[in-house]
C-alpha cells in the first residue's frame, strides 16, 4: 500500500499546482528543485525506527515531486504564447493541417502545425486552431472554401488572438482545455491571393494516421449516407464526436451513455481484451509456440498492440490514452509473469497518464473513468463465492452508478436515473457487437459490415429513445457543497463494502444503512438565497452578448439569453448550467429585449430546459421564441410588479413603437429599472441614441441608478454624455467580447463614465460579475478574481489596446 499512497500523493501533487493562481518562479523548478530532492532523500534516512514518520515524510516529499512536475511541463508550455502585439494583426506564416477539418457549407475549422513564419517580426505559437469563413462577396467567384485535408502544407494569412474563455461558474474552461491539448493561439484566415496549397502530403507519421482518419470518415459519409446514425458509427471509428448530432447527444446524456458514444476507455478495453482472447486460444493450438513464448505474453502483447492502433485511430484522444496507459501497465505485468493487485494496476496506469499528462487532473473523464474502476475493483476484487454472471453484471452498473454520484452532481449537477438500465442493454450491445463490426468496416474490404453495424445500433437507440421519452429521467439539482460530497463518499464506500448490494444489503458489514444518511446531507443542504428585500444579480460571461439572472428571495428573472456558439448557444452552455448550480428550478419571468442574436440566441435552449412562467419581449409575433414560450407578453413601459420586496419596472419601449412595422431591434429594446431599498440597477438592453433621448423626455426620474449596464456594450450608437449624467451610476458594467470586432466599449464611451467618476468592470477581463444589495450595501465580486488560475491572462494583458475594429 505504500506504492499506492505515494502515487496517489504525487497526482495530488500536480492537482495542486493546476489550482495556483500564479506559476512559481522557474529558479525554483529548475534550480532548488534538485537540491531539494537530494536534502529530502538524504533525510528519509536518518527516519530509522519510526515507520509512520517516514511514511509521512515521503507522502510529503511525492506531493512537491508531483507539483513541481506539474510547474516544469506547465512554464514550457505558457511560454510559447502569442505576442500581445500580434493580437488581430495579418500575419502571413506557412503550416501543416495537423487534425481533422470540420467543414460546412461556410466555414473550415482546423488545427495548424506552424513551420515558418514570413511575417518580418511576427511571432507565433507551435500549434494554433484556425477557421476558415465564407464571406459574402459579390465581386469574389473564388471565395469558396477550399477542402482542406490532413497532412497538406498551406502558406496562410490569418489574425491571431490568445486562447480566452467565457469564465462562469459551472462553465466549461477553453483555456485550460486549450492549454492541455497545447493550442496557443485561436484565429481566423483573411481573404488572400497569397492563400496557397504548397505540398498535397507533408510525410511524417502522425499526419499518415490523421489522413488515415480522415479518409475513413469519408467513406464512412459516402456509405452511410442515408443512416439517421451514421455519425454514431463515425465517431466510434475515429473519436471525432462532431459527428454526432445535438439531439443524438441529448439523448445519450439523458439516459447515462454518452461516455459509449466515442472511443472510451470501454471500448478500447473490450477491444484489447477480445484480441487478448483470440489470439490466447490460436497460439495454444501449436505446443511449438507455447515452449518459445507463453501465450499468456503473446496475448497480452497482442492486446496492446491492437489498443494502441485504436488509440492512434482515436486522434490519440486523451480518455483513450488514460485506457492505454491502463492495458499498458497489465500487459507489463503478465509479461513479467508476476501477480500484481488490482490496486497497484490501477495507481501505476493512473501515474503513467499524469506523466504524460499533468494537466489530466482538470478533465472531469479522469475522475470519473478512474473512479469507475475504481468501484469496479471495490466490488469485485477479493470477494468470497461465486455469483450468476448476469447477478455481477447488474450489481457492476448498479454500484457505478451509486458511486458516480457526488462526482457527477459537483461536475454536472445532474445525473440519469435510468442509467442502469440503459448501460445494461447498451454497454453489450456497443461494445460486443457495434464497435468490433465498426472497426472491421474501416478496412475497406470489409465496409459492407457498416450497415449490419447500423442496424444493431438502431435496436439500442430504439431502447435509449425509449428511456429519453420517460418523465423524469434526470436528476437535477444543485451544485452540492465540498463537505456533503466527503461525507456522500464516506457513505458510498461504507455501503459498497462486502455484503452489500445484494440480499445482504442490511447485513454484513455492521450498520450499512448509516451510508444511506451520509448521502442526505448531498441533497439537502441548499444553496443559500436572498433575504427578503434583497437583490442578487449576476451578470454573466457569455462573450459579446448579454445574459443576467437577478434573484430575490423566492423568485428568479433572466434578462436576455446571450449569443449562439455555431451549434452551440449560450443557453445550453453557460445559462442553463449556472440556474442548475445555483439550484434554480423555474424562471418567473425571461425578458429577451430584442431580436438581436447576441441578446435572443440562448433563449429556446433555456425554454426547452427549464420552466418559464412567463416571457416579456420587443420580438415579432412570428419569431421562433414567441412560438416556444407559453405565456408571453410584449415589453412596454408601465409594466411593473413586486417580488419579495423588491420592484421591478419596464420603462421601454412605449406599446405605439410596435404600430411601425419598421421599427429597430435595438431601438426598441426592453429597459428594465430594478428597485431595491439598498439599491438600484438599469438594464437598458442595445438602446440607441434615439431611445436614450425618449426615455430623458419620457422618464428621466426613473433613470438614475447604483448600476447601470453600459447600453450596446458600450458602442458609439448609445451612452450620450446626457443619457449617462441623469443615471449617474456608481458602477457601470461593460458586457463584451475579448478583442471583439467592433472594439467594444469604445474609448471615447469609456471616457464618458470615467468623467463621471463610476466604478468600470467589463466582463471579457472580470469574468461573471456577482452584486449584491444587502443591508451591509452594495458588494461586488466577479469571478477570475475568486477562480484565478496561472494559464488565465492577466488584466493588463487582456486589456492591451488595438485600435482595429469594424463598424459599431
Amino acid at each position: 500500500m505504500p506504492v499506492q499512497l505515494y502515487i496517489l500523493a504525487f497526482v495530488l501533487g500536480t492537482a495542486l499546482l493546476q489550482r495556483q493562481a500564479a506559476l512559481p518562479e522557474m529558479i525554483w523548478v529548475l534550480g532548488l528543485l534538485p537540491i531539494i530532492i537530494a536534502i529530502l532523500w538524504h533525510q528519509h534516512y536518518q527516519f530509522t525506527g519510526f515507520v509512520v514518520t517516514k511514511k509521512i515524510f515521503l507522502i510529503i516529499f511525492f506531493l512537491g515531486i508531483g507539483f513541481f512536475w506539474a510547474a516544469l511541463f506547465a512554464h514550457w508550455r505558457v511560454a510559447d504564447a502569442l505576442p500581445l502585439e500580434w493580437e488581430r494583426r495579418d500575419i502571413q506564416l506557412v503550416g501543416v493541417v495537423a487534425s481533422l477539418p470540420k467543414n460546412s457549407d461556410r466555414s473550415a475549422h482546423f488545427r495548424l502545425d506552424v513551420e515558418h513564419v514570413l511575417t518580418i517580426g511576427a511571432t507565433v505559437p507551435e500549434r494554433i486552431s484556425l477557421s476558415w469563413y465564407q464571406y459574402n462577396n459579390a465581386d469574389n467567384n473564388d471565395a469558396a472554401i477550399p477542402k482542406f485535408k490532413v497532412g497538406e502544407r498551406w502558406q496562410l494569412t490569418v489574425r491571431l488572438k490568445r486562447p480566452h474563455s467565457n469564465a462562469n461558474p459551472y462553465g466549461f474552461d477553453y483555456e485550460a482545455w486549450a492549454l492541455e491539448r497545447n493550442i496557443r493561439a485561436t484565429g481566423y484566415i483573411r481573404q488572400s491571393e497569397e492563400n496557397l496549397r504548397l505540398t498535397p502530403m507533408v510525410n511524417r507519421p502522425f499526419y499518415w494516421i490523421e489522413r488515415a482518419r480522415q479518409e475513413i470518415q469519408q467513406r464512412f459519409s459516402k456509405i452511410l449516407a442515408d443512416y439517421r446514425y451514421a455519425g454514431v458509427l463515425t465517431t466510434l471509428a475515429t473519436g471525432d464526436q462532431h459527428a454526432i448530432s445535438r439531439e443524438q447527444w441529448q439523448v445519450f446524456t439523458r439516459t447515462g451513455t454518452n461516455h459509449l458514444m466515442a472511443i472510451s476507455g470501454l471500448h478500447i478495453t473490450m477491444v484489447s481484451s477480445m484480441m487478448f482472447a483470440i489470439v490466447y486460444w490460436l497460439w495454444r493450438w501449436s505446443p511449438q509456440l507455447v515452449l518459445r513464448l507463453p501465450a499468456r505474453r503473446i496475448a497480452a502483447v497482442a492486446g496492446l498492440i491492437i489498443a494502441l492502433g485504436y488509440t492512434f485511430l482515436s486522434g490519440f484522444a486523451i480518455p483513450a490514452q488514460r485506457a492505454f496507459c491502463m492495458l499498458a501497465v497489465v500487459a507489463f505485468a503478465v509479461w513479467r509473469g508476476r501477480t500484481t493487485s488490482a490496486t497497484m494496476v490501477l495507481a501505476w496506469a493512473l501515474l503513467l497518464v499524469i506523466i504524460i499528462d499533468p494537466w489530466a487532473t482538470l478533465s472531469s473523464g479522469f475522475w470519473l473513468s478512474f473512479g469507475a474502476i475504481a468501484i469496479i475493483m471495490l466490488i469485485t476484487v477479493g470477494r468470497i463465492g461465486q455469483m450468476h454472471w448476469l447477478t455481477g453484471w447488474m450489481r457492476v452498473q448498479w454500484a457505478i452508478t451509486l458511486g458516480l454520484i457526488p462526482l457527477l452532481l459537483v461536475m454536472f449537477q445532474q445525473v440519469s436515473l435510468v442509467s442502469p438500465i440503459a448501460n445494461a442493454v447498451a454497454i453489450p450491445l456497443v461494445s460486443f457487437a457495434v464497435v468490433p463490426l465498426t472497426l472491421l468496416g474501416t478496412i475497406p474490404l470489409f465496409d459492407f459490415v457498416l450497415p449490419l453495424a447500423h442496424a444493431i445500433l438502431s435496436v439500442g437507440m430504439m431502447v435509449l429513445q425509449w428511456l429519453n421519452d420517460m418523465p423524469q429521467v434526470v436528476w437535477q439539482q444543485h451544485a452540492p457543497p465540498a463537505w456533503t460530497m466527503a461525507a456522500a463518499l464516506t457513505g458510498i464506500f461504507w455501503m459498497l463494502l462486502p455484503g452489500s448490494l445484494g440480499l445482504g444489503f442490511f447485513t454484513g458489514f455492521p450498520a450499512r444503512w448509516l451510508g444511506l444518511v451520509a448521502m442526505l446531507p448531498m441533497f439537502l443542504v441548499t444553496s443559500p438565497r436572498p433575504a427578503v428585500g434583497e437583490l442578487w444579480l449576476t451578470v454573466l460571461d457569455v462573450g459579446q452578448g448579454l445574459a443576467i439572472v437577478a434573484r430575490t428571495e423566492y423568485h428568479t428573472l433572466l434578462y436576455d439569453t446571450g449569443p449562439t456558439f455555431g451549434q452551440s448557444d449560450s443557453g445550453s452552455r453557460i445559462i442553463v448550467p449556472f440556474l442548475r448550480g445555483r439550484g434554480i428550478q423555474q424562471l418567473d419571468a425571461m425578458i429577451v429585449s430584442h431580436a438581436d442574436s447576441d441578446h435572443s440566441g440562448g433563449a429556446l435552449s433555456v425554454l426547452g430546459s427549464i420552466p418559464v412562467v412567463r416571457l416579456f419581449s420587443s420580438l415579432q409575433h412570428n419569431h421562433p421564441i414567441q412560438q416556444a414560450a407559453v405565456n408571453k407578453h410584449p415589453c412596454q413601459n408601465g409594466q411593473a410588479w413586486q417580488w419579495d420586496g423588491v420592484h421591478f419596472e419596464v420603462l421601454h419601449p412605449p406599446i405605439e413603437s410596435y404600430d411601425n412595422p419598421y421599427r429597430k431591434t435595438n431601438t426598441t429594446s426592453c429597459v428594465l429599472k430594478i428597485t431595491t431599498v439598498h439599491g438600484t440597477v438599469l438594464l437598458p438592453g442595445d438602446i440607441d441614441r434615439k431611445a436614450e433621448y425618449a426615455l430623458l423626455d419620457r422618464a428621466a426620474e426613473m433613470l438614475p441608478a447604483t448600476v447601470l449596464i453600459a447600453p450596446h456594450h458600450g458602442s458609439n450608437t448609445s451612452s450620450t454624455a446626457a443619457f449617462i449624467h441623469q443615471v449617474n451610476p456608481e458602477l457601470t458594467i461593460f458586457t463584451v467580447g475579448y478583442r471583439n470586432r467592433f472594439s467594444h466599449p469604445r474609448d471615447e464611451v469609456v471616457a464618458r463614465f470615467q468623467s463621471l467618476e463610476s466604478n468600470l468592470l467589463r466582463s471579457d477581463t472580470d469574468g461573471a460579475i456577482f452584486l449584491r444589495f444587502t443591508a451591509d450595501g452594495l458588494s461586488v465580486d466577479t469571478w477570475r478574481k475568486m477562480q484565478r488560475r496561472y494559464w488565465q491572462q492577466k488584466e493588463n494583458e487582456l486589456l492591451y489596446s488595438d485600435s482595429d475594429s469594424e463598424t459599431d
